[in-house]
């Protein structure tokens, strides 16, 4: 999910960034194990949420009001769904753009 003009703070602070992230994830109905989110200098964050059902990414960049997210949840679709709307709520992007990629083995 790529998501530009977001709420500055949420993209700049990294422990209001990581409780926001932790607060979609089990708003959503997942199960956290563990978070972490790395700050860059002179700006933007990185980070993870780890949860039973796979992890959240996310990356900003906050001198573009742009943020980007990765949902894996090992094929609950609805459940990625879920978490994507609650992030949407919280960062409040002005402009949203989604994609959905079925993850599997290659054949062979």
């Amino acid at each position: 999910m790529e998501c530009g003009g977001c709420l500055c703070a949420l993209l700049e602070d990294a422990e209001l960034l990581k409780s926001t992230m932790i607060a979609c994830a089990e708003e959503a109905g997942a199960t956290v194990v563990d978070s972490l989110i790395h700050s860059y200098n002179p700006a933007g964050l990185s980070g993870v949420v780890v949860i039973s059902e796979s992890h959240l990414a996310v990356h900003t960049w906050p001198e573009i009001g742009y943020a980007s997210f990765d949902i894996y949840t090992c094929g609950k679709r609805e459940l990625a769904e879920t978490i994507a709307q609650k992030l949407e709520a919280a960062f409040k992007p002005e402009k949203v753009s989604k994609k959905v990629l079925e993850r599997s083995p290659p054949e062979g």
